[in-house]
């Protein structure tokens, strides 16, 4: 018995080392396939603790206010977000030693303005935001640009997606203007014209703005192309436009907060992320586009050439990619919040 009791009292260090082996992921909302958080869990023994927000302005604030060692340990946003805390010293820096995988990625998407060498962010998932309209209602031809949603036959079937930034850009380049500008006449200029949209706006939706036109809800409006995609899978008339002004792109990805608790499994699972397999994996079934060349070469033609996943290159350069704005995004929070309770 004595042996047996000394035995345990031995094996409780293990066992405490054991429950440590966790990781904390905070990622949007339908944007991680069950699967792949499953066989992470399978191979490697670490448990992952998985919640989601709508929103970048939601996960920066409640990352601000977490401890050290009490915070998540991989977190998703986007790109001007990943520069914004960046600047802000709220993260930590990427050890590529342990990155086997990075070859993988496509050199294009890599060390860029919002984070030069990539020292604190390796791209995810990349992707645009532009029009959808269920052509039982609409005919897709009627719809080339961002104008056309200001429409009277559009009166409150719109949807557009709950996200200050990427609003305010359809706006913004409906009169001509960069979607990234910080010029405060501009940015009122654009909250003028919202403001003749609202007849036309249903619902603002970030969590799932599919499922208002799988209801029927809304005949037209600003949706994700990964969004767009799984819609169109489950009804054919779900069709994705590129409008003539441009498109809104950005690419989300993955970093490490300064208050994480398990560094070396963060980098665990993005070693995990940059398989071919896996990044292949989870572009078919979340409709986004993958930075993972490899993974590309693995993909059926039919998802490889979906204009939808991805646009070919000239859409490509007439858009815009989101970049920081500095403190010009308390001009656009003053007017969002005008425009969402109508003072």
């Amino acid at each position: 018995m004595k042996k047996t009791l000394a035995f345990l009292i031995a094996l409780l260090p293990s066992l405490a080392m054991a429950k440590t082996e966790t990781l904390y992921i905070y990622n949007w909302t339908e944007y991680m396939p069950d699967k792949v958080i499953a066989d992470f869990q399978k191979e490697t023994g670490i448990k992952v603790n998985y919640s989601t927000y709508d929103s970048n302005e939601a996960m920066h604030a409640k990352i601000k206010v977490l401890k050290k060692n009490e915070g998540y340990d991989l977190v998703f946003p986007s790109t001007y977000y990943v520069d914004k805390m960046r600047k802000e010293e709220l993260l930590t820096e990427i050890d590529k030693t342990k990155l086997s995988n990075l070859k993988n990625l496509d050199p294009s998407l890599l060390d860029k303005s919002y984070d030069p060498g990539n020292k604190y962010s390796i791209p995810y998932l990349w992707g645009s935001s532009s029009i959808a309209v269920n052509s039982k209602f609409i005919d897709p031809s009627s719809i080339t640009s961002w104008n056309d949603l200001w429409k009277p036959e559009f009166k409150n079937r719109l949807v557009l997606t709950d996200d200050i930034r990427e609003v305010f850009a359809m706006a913004l380049m409906s009169l001509g203007f960069s979607g990234n500008t910080k010029d405060p006449a501009q940015i009122e200029a654009a909250y003028k014209k919202l403001l003749t949209l609202k007849p036309n706006i249903r619902l603002y939706n970030s969590e799932s703005p599919k499922l208002p036109f799988l209801n029927q809800e809304v005949y037209a409006g600003m949706i994700w192309n990964g969004e767009a995609y799984m819609a169109s899978q489950e009804n054919q008339d779900i069709k994705f436009i590129y409008p003539k002004e441009g498109t809104i792109f950005w690419i989300d990805s993955m970093i490490i907060p300064k208050n994480a608790r398990n560094i070396e499994n963060a980098h665990k699972f993005i070693n995990f992320i940059l398989r071919p397999e896996i990044a292949k994996a989870i572009s078919h079934e979340i409709g986004y586009a993958t930075p993972n060349q490899a993974a590309r070469q693995l993909m059926d033609e039919k998802i490889r050439t979906n204009k939808t996943i991805y646009p070919d290159p000239g859409t490509v350069s007439a858009g815009e990619f989101q970049v920081d704005i500095g403190d010009a995004i308390l001009t656009y929070e003053k007017y969002w919040e005008k425009l969402k309770t109508g003072n």
